[in-house]
């Protein structure tokens, strides 16, 4: 039986993962989410920055919950991690920090400059600065979810799947209580074949492998996956293949109409969606 990766185009992978390509009016979403990101900074005169580590890019925006013991959301931006950065994604803070939550958004450094996995490890650090220190800005370490999209949503699954005695003695095995990806990569193989991203990623065979959380162990947090229902069947299969590779995981597996991989981002800040909701629900505010 065909199946995607059986396949021989370039074209048809290029085709299936460049979403920019995808969809046209790409520029004026990223302008939205600029705009929108820059008036939540604004409305957020409690907000800091902090660092995680030693590098430059290792720093991330805290917006503190309005009460102590509140849970924590953690959220990890997409750009196949080539490309944006946490400030282009501050609008997701607010909507959460008056649900009753505090919110943090890791940065991270870009390929080709690092590697998938250093990207990886940054995200293992960021993650356990916000353990050691949430209570400062009112979170509760014992109550951490992560959400990410696209890129943020691979890494939100590998923080749920992290080994996290092995990352550092005085870490929880359950660091990570649940995790929300929104149009999440968890098989990187075909990343490799799609020749407008694999130079930047410079994945191997192992490597791909090795990154995909579709291959590690099922972990024991809860994880609910979200896509939207206009983007390509690469997208669709992919949500599909997590939820099948972690039944005991994978408590929900939404499938957003009318959204493409872009505008479905929409669905986390609107308190109005089933998105949003879920969210909330993993954290414990719903």
């Amino acid at each position: 039986m065909d199946t995607p990766l059986d396949r021989p185009s370039p074209a048809w992978f290029d085709a299936q993962y460049n979403n920019r390509a995808r969809i046209p009016e790409h520029p004026s979403i990223l302008a939205h989410w600029y705009d929108e990101s820059v008036r939540a900074r604004a409305a957020s005169p409690r907000m800091v920055e902090a660092a995680y580590g030693d590098e430059p890019t290792e720093r991330l925006d805290v917006f503190p919950a309005t009460a102590p013991g509140s849970p924590v959301l953690v959220y990890i931006h997409g750009g196949y991690w080539r490309a944006l950065g946490k400030r282009d994604q501050s609008f997701i803070a607010p909507p959460f920090v008056a649900a009753g939550a505090m919110v943090v958004l890791p940065g991270y450094a870009l390929c080709p400059a690092v590697s998938v996995e250093q990207i990886v490890m940054q995200m293992v650090r960021a993650l356990a600065w916000v353990h050691r220190h949430a209570a400062e800005y009112g979170g509760d370490p014992r109550r951490i979810v992560v959400a990410g999209h696209s890129a943020g949503g691979h890494l939100a699954a590998m923080m749920l799947a992290c080994d996290w005695r092995a990352a550092a003695p005085d870490l929880p095995a359950d660091l990570v209580k649940a995790a929300l990806p929104i149009s999440g990569l968890f098989e990187l193989e075909p990343l490799r074949r799609a020749p407008f991203l694999a130079p930047d990623l410079n994945l191997t065979a192992a490597s791909a492998r090795r990154l995909s959380p579709a291959f590690m162990p099922q972990p024991h947090g809860r994880m609910v996956t979200v896509v939207g229902g206009d983007e390509s069947e690469e997208f669709l299969r992919q949500s599909a293949l997590i939820a099948q590779k972690w039944p005991r995981s994978v408590i929900g597996a939404e499938i957003v109409p009318r959204r493409n991989h872009m505008s479905v981002l929409q669905e986390l800040a609107d308190p109005s969606s089933r998105t949003h909701r879920r969210a909330l629900k993993l954290l414990r505010l719903a």
